[in-house]
């Protein structure tokens, strides 16, 4: 995508798009560069060494043109195009369609890049180095943090219990990450789906049928070890933000609307950006979210480094891991709610995809807010049964209100009691109305619709099997009407849910809902990660802490038995 200055004139705007290229990362900077096609054949442009026609020459004998045509069986059309000072695009078309794509350096005649299939439309696909994650992806910092993150939940005495493997596959997110990293997009989409299958497999047995594993989940680290370890991480995580990490379109998209917001423009319409096409998909409370950020930290106008998204990022993050640690307390007291509270923070703070949307300052981590302040409000319900259905009611809506997916939870979190479900239906709906009726476009809600969660139902995309293979769309008809008539039956039963039943099932739904997605990436793993900690680390009924001879025996939080 192109970026300007729209406030200055058209040559400072092409530096000041180059200064931004670069801080965002290659991906970003192809796009950014025009494209123009030369007046002559046979001539080169000015400051140019080669014609197109030498360079056309030259781009056929790229091997993918090749694997194309043979594919297709018939010569396929080039164009060649400069694509900024001293490089070529030539662009290779059938019936209109551009299908193969080859850089070509002007001035030494070397192919330096080739892509087809949707590695041409979609540069994401192509593997670019640092694009999604930046440092983050090295060995060195990202093994570490996997054996960090397993390392005080590992019992030696205990090499086959089934914690050890839901923690392993966790992190098997890795191996189709590594695929995708090298733009191997055929090898990488395909390898989502067994963890994804694994991790619903197992929140259902946990939400259904759970049951209560012996021994402390963390069987030899101290409490005080296991806080200093979340102090220890988040400071890493908060410095590897500010001094590297990228502001990917969807981070720059909150601070764009937080900016439009605040200046009274509309919020959503064909006006958005014209760096962020799309920007405008997201609910209100999203951009709502990104105010005081933006006011504190004024955008200047242009993709640079975009302060705002980055304290933005940072503050989702940490109060996400701070509500996991407020929960664990809640959910049980003294000692062992004091350990839970750490494990939960812990888990967050060491796995990688927590990590990885920190260090695109995506809005991900919006979702697993929400998540986890819902969690937290149904542990209200032992107390106050009206205002733990108005909180849920509200955490779910304002979920909801921001990213759409938020809203699969109403049924599992609205409860049975009639009362505290005309409560929660008057919360979520308040929430949602009170958020959104005031951004409504000047088109209505349909064009709201259209923007919204209509583009992101109807946009393709390469990153799933059924973006790459069409064929399967009756298969994913079926997947999306099993993830619907799973987050309707867990509205119903089980009759009886604690808060871990209740985050499995959370889980469970979350996970089915991206199954069936068109569009899927790595980001979206930590929409159900609170859930999946929960419904994990909490299974235990009385944790010991490391250095005990038996089980601690402080009575468990009241709050720790929700009832349906």
């Amino acid at each position: 995508m192109e970026l300007r200055d729209r406030a200055a004139p058209r040559l400072t705007a092409a530096l000041a798009a180059g200064l931004a290229c670069l801080l965002i990362g290659a991906s970003a900077a192809q796009a950014a560069s025009d494209l123009r096609q030369p007046a002559s054949p046979t001539k080169p442009p000015r400051l140019f060494h080669r014609s197109a026609r030498q360079v056309v020459r030259i781009a056929s004998r790229a091997r993918k043109v090749h694997q194309e045509t043979r594919d297709r069986g018939h010569r396929l059309a080039p164009t060649a195009y400069t694509k900024g000072i001293g490089l070529w695009q030539v662009s290779y078309f059938d019936k209109g369609d551009e299908v193969v794509q080859v850089r070509v350096d002007d001035r030494s005649g070397a192919i330096l890049d080739q892509w087809r299939g949707p590695q041409v439309a979609w540069s994401m696909a192509r593997g670019y180095p640092g694009a999604f994650g930046r440092k983050l992806n090295a060995p060195y910092v990202w093994i570490p943090l996997c054996v960090l993150f397993l390392a005080p939940f590992v019992d030696p005495r205990r090499p086959f219990r089934l914690l050890h493997l839901d923690l392993v596959m966790l992190l098997a997110f890795g191996a189709s990450h590594y695929y995708f990293n090298k733009g191997e997009i055929g090898t990488s989409a395909p390898l989502v789906y067994p963890v994804l299958l694994y991790l619903l497999a197992r929140m259902l047995l946990a939400g259904f049928r759970p049951r209560r594993p012996a021994g402390p989940v963390v069987p030899f680290v101290p409490v005080w070890l296991l806080l200093a370890g979340v102090v220890f991480l988040a400071a890493f995580r908060v410095g590897l933000n500010v001094t590297d990490s990228n502001v990917i379109d969807v981070g720059y998209a909150g601070v764009i609307g937080a900016d439009r917001i605040v200046d009274g423009d509309n919020l959503y319409g064909k006006g958005f950006s014209t760096d962020v096409e799309h920007g405008d998909t997201y609910g209100p409370v999203d951009y709502l979210l990104y105010v005081p950020f933006e006011q504190g930290l004024p955008w200047s106008g242009r993709w640079d480094e975009l302060p705002a998204a980055h304290g933005a990022a940072i503050s989702f993050d940490l109060l996400t891991m701070a509500g996991l640690f407020l929960f664990g307390i809640r959910l049980r007291g003294g000692r062992a709610g004091r350990l839970l509270g750490g494990a939960l923070a812990y888990g967050w703070a060491a796995y990688p995809y927590t990590a990885f949307s920190l260090e695109t300052n995506s809005n991900d981590s919006i979702v697993a807010l929400f998540c986890v302040a819902a969690l937290l409000a149904a542990t209200l319900e032992p107390a106050g049964r009206r205002a733990s259905a108005l909180a849920r009611g509200a955490a779910v809506g304002l979920g909801a209100a921001a990213k759409f997916v938020t809203l699969a939870l109403a049924p599992l979190f609205a409860g049975r009691r009639r009362g505290d479900l005309a409560l929660f239906a008057l919360a979520l709906a308040g929430a949602i109305a009170l958020t959104v009726l005031p951004f409504v476009p000047d088109g209505g809600l349909r064009e709201l619709y259209d923007r919204t969660v209509g583009y992101q139902a109807g946009r393709p995309s390469p990153f799933s099997v059924w973006g790459q293979e069409p064929s399967l769309e009756w298969l994913q008809t079926a997947v999306k009407s099993a993830a619907v008539g799973l987050a309707l039956l867990v509205g119903f039963v089980p009759r009886d849910r604690d808060p871990r039943r209740l985050a499995a099932l959370g889980a469970a739904v979350l996970i089915a809902v991206q199954l069936g997605m068109t569009h899927w990436f790595y980001l979206y793993v930590v929409w159900f990660v609170p859930f999946v900690l929960v419904a994990l680390l909490a299974a235990e009924r009385r944790p010991e802490p490391a250095g005990a001879e038996a089980p601690v025996r402080e009575p468990e939080h009241p709050a720790a038995a929700v009832p349906a």
